[in-house]
Parts: C-alpha cells; structure tokens; sequence
C-alpha cells in the first residue's frame, strides 16, 4: 500500500483550498470566528481543518473515501485485519472491545491492573468480570505481568469466560507473555483482548517488546499520541482475528464514539501513522537510545535507581519497554509524589506520573538534548541536596483483588447512602475510586471495602497522590450501597 499517502490530510487540504461558503457545523466558520486571544496563539491554520462530514472529508461512523483509506493504510502498517479510527481516546476502544465480545450476564477475565475505562465498559454491557491479578514487583511496589499459568487455571475454574483482556504494555512499561496468553484463550475457544495503549511504537524495532498483533491478541486498542505523535485523545481500535464480530465492533464504537468526530483529531492519526511507515524505525531506535543513556546516567547518581531489563523474569515480567523510566528516590527518604513535585516546582520538569515510590519518565524520539539534561541536571541536584536522607521503608504491598458483592451494572443503578469514610469497612463501594493516573481502580463499584483497601487509599493521599472517583474529596464521607 502506498504508505506515504495521508488520505484524510489530503482530503481536509483540498477542502480548506476549496473554501466553499460554509452552512454547517462548527459554528466558526474556519477561523473568521474563533477567540481572537486563542486564533492569535494557534494561528489560523487549524480552525481550517475543523470541519464536519462532506462529500470531500468522509464519515468516520459510515466510510467511504478518506477516512476508509486511512484505516486500510493503518492496519496494513500494524499487520491488522481491520483498524478504526478512536477520536475518544484509548478509553472508548477498551469499552468497544468489551461490548463487541462479551454479552450481559457473561463472565470475562480481566486483569487487576486494568484502566478504569475498562470498568466503565462492564457498567455499560453488563458483563460479569473474573479477576486476574497481576503478581507484584516488592521491590517497586508496582504491578507486574499475567502469569500464562495462572490464566490456564482461571480458564479451568472459569470455563465460562468469553475473553481475557489485559494490559501491556502498562504505564511503567511492564509487558505480559502475551504470545501464551493468546496461544490459551484460543485453545479455550476465547479472545485475548488487550488495552496497548502504551505500546504502538513497539512495532517499529525489535529492541523493543513485540507487539500484540504480532503475538496473536485478537483486538488491541492503541493510543497513537501517548507515543508516536498524534494529538491527545486520537487512538486506533485493531482487529486481527476469525472470532471477532465485526459488525458488533461498528455497532459499539457508534455508541461510545462522537457522532460529531474530529478531523483535527483524525488528521493527526492520518499524518503520525504515515510518518510511522516512513520512519517508525528510525523514531523508535532514536527514544531507546536515549532512554537507555538516561538510564545510565541516573543509575550512576548516587541515591537514585532506574529500573531496566533486570526486571524481566521477576513476578511474570516477561519485557520492558525501555523507553519508560522508573525512577526512585525512595534511599533518599523521598516519595514518588515529593520527587514528581521538586522536579517540576523547582526546576521546570515535568515527568508522566508519580506514585508513593516512583516517577515515571517517557522518553519518546521528541525529546531533545536540553529535555535530557534538563532531567538529569535536576536529578543530580536532588540527589544531592537530600543524600543525608533516611530511607523509605519497604514498599507499600499493592491491595488484593477486593470481593465482589455484585456486578458493576448492578452496583451502578443501586440505591446508594453516604456514610462516614470511618464506617466504609464491610460496605459495598459505589464508586469506582483510582490513585490517577494511572487510573487503575483500588475499588470498583460492587466490591466491598477491606482495611487493606481503606490504608491504602489514606496512604496515598497522605504521601501526596491524586485520587479519582471519589464523590468527597476530603475523604470525610464515602458513598456506597444501600443494603
């Protein structure tokens, strides 16, 4: 295919050139009436490009011409049967996958460490969910991989699920045997559903961990901008399997996507994916050898570590995505969230996210060498302005997979009560409740709260973290089931 073509590009390029006198949606009018503050800062070329469907531009729910060419041209280039174009975001591709292959009242597996999107989907279909837990990298206190072994024997207890669906690569770049992962669901007759919204760029070098099309996930939803160059909330929705119902996928993304999508947003995905064809090896080559620097020169700084491929083989780690930094300051006595803070405060970097006992830094093939030493500079000062510190204690354990009282559709029509936050052990949460990001839920809706959950919800907010879900802020009151 000709990979150097950017179809919905080119059909928003000869519209804008056209310039036809305009009697739809939106209402500017290109940018005659736009914000003159906001027209000045963005230039006019933008608002050119923000258009509605034509006989020119195409409809992304009903394609035909442009749009239809550049999805062809994307699952050629990611080795996909059929791709979409998601102009909300990864998180409407996971509600997708999960409405198009599991019905209400059906069981599927998911993994602990699913995005809360994810959770979203099984208010939405009425699905039942079967939990996997990840194992725990200690050492870290974060999540790690699937273990293969023991999804064979939750399809054994569980006969009955319709699809497992996992994460990898996560947000700290932890990847999961994905390639026995698929090989199991299809020996029980299942799909393998994966949320790779961190991973499109892993296609693009084999230094880096092998996608999941490539190791026989069925659907996978990728989020072009988190690192390959589109704009925030443009995705793609891949489909690469002979179980997968096509038509229950259209179906799905007609309710969870805009019926009024972005050309904006679907330019960029156009333009990024044709830049990937071109140049994908050299782009990802370029951010591993820069991580893979930086990662060196922040182990050698005393008091700080970076983790990297010794992880591999621990708690069912089976890759890393060198591209993502963890970094810990926890044997200079400071949490991720204190890091994260003095970073930026201080000296004007910002990294991806924090948790009680790490950063997270990615290193994309944007990055530029004053970025670098911008980070490491700081790193360095840190380093040593606390290195008479006290350690942190070990790492907080991550809570177990909390019990179920009810399904999550359940939960969410229920009639609910709000108790102190004093009296929530025992009760049945009515809220989805995630330290974000990564905007992995402690809790979801139906599951009943335990002490472990309770301190580890306090501890995060005590050492700094952001919590979402939580309908009291202050943490005074909670909301849950009335029983």
């Amino acid at each position: 295919m000709e990979q150097n073509r950017a179809p919905v590009f080119e059909a928003v390029m000869k519209y804008a050139d056209l310039r036809p006198a305009y009697f739809c949606v939106p209402g500017h009018r290109y940018e005659n009436g736009v914000n003159t503050q906001f027209r000045t800062f963005a230039g006019d070329s933008i608002f050119k490009i923000d258009l509605t469907e034509t006989m020119i531009t195409d409809d992304l729910h009903c394609p035909v011409s442009a749009i239809k060419e550049a999805q062809e041209l994307a699952a050629n280039l990611w080795g996909a049967d059929h791709t979409f174009f998601l102009v909300n975001g990864s998180t409407c591709g996971n509600e997708a996958m999960v409405l198009s292959a599991v019905k209400p009242g059906e069981k599927i597996m998911i993994a602990g460490n699913c995005h809360h999107s994810v959770y979203n989907a099984l208010i939405l279909s009425g699905a039942d969910p079967v939990y996997i837990m990840p194992r725990t990298v200690h050492d870290w206190g974060i999540s790690g991989g699937v273990s293969p072994a023991e999804a064979e024997r939750m399809f054994q207890q569980y006969p009955d699920c319709r699809a497992l669906l996992v994460t990898s690569p996560d947000y700290y770049g932890i990847v999961s045997d994905i390639r026995a992962l698929a090989e199991i669901c299809h020996r029980h007759g299942t799909m393998l559903l994966v949320d790779e919204a961190h991973g499109p760029h892993c296609y693009f070098s084999g230094r880096l961990p092998e996608g999941a099309l490539a190791c026989g996930a069925d659907l996978c939803v990728q989020s072009l901008h988190k690192t390959a160059g589109s704009l925030t909330q443009s995705s793609l929705l891949h489909v690469k399997s002979s179980l997968a119902d096509i038509e229950m996928i259209r179906q799905s993304l007609r309710i969870v996507q805009s019926s009024s999508p972005s050309y904006i947003l679907m330019t960029s995905l156009d333009t990024a994916r044709r830049d990937l064809a071109l140049h994908g090896k050299e782009m990802a080559e370029h951010a591993l050898e820069l991580a893979c620097s930086v990662r060196t020169r922040i182990n050698s700084i005393p008091g700080l570590q970076c983790a990297g491929r010794e992880l591999e083989g621990n708690a069912s780690v089976f890759r890393i995505d060198e591209t993502r930094l963890i970094i810990s300051a926890a044997q200079l006595g400071l949490t991720g969230f204190g890091l994260k803070a003095s970073l930026f405060d201080r000296y004007n970097v910002e990294v991806e996210m924090a948790d009680s006992r790490n950063v997270i830094a990615i290193v994309s093939y944007a990055n530029t060498p004053e970025d670098i030493e911008a980070l490491i500079s700081a790193l360095r000062d840190i380093a040593e302005e606390y290195s008479d510190g006290r350690p942190l204690a070990e790492s907080t354990v991550l809570p177990g997979q909390a019990v179920c009282a009810m399904s999550p559709r359940e939960a969410f029509f229920a009639k609910k009560k709000i108790i102190p936050w004093s009296e929530a052990k025992g009760c049945v949460s009515a809220e989805m409740i995630a330290p974000y990001p990564p905007g992995i839920p402690v809790i979801r809706p139906g599951e009943i709260f335990t002490d472990e959950i309770l301190d580890h919800l306090k501890h995060v907010r005590a050492s700094g973290g952001y919590i979402h879900g939580l309908s009291d802020e202050t943490m005074e009151t909670v909301t849950v089931i009335d029983r």
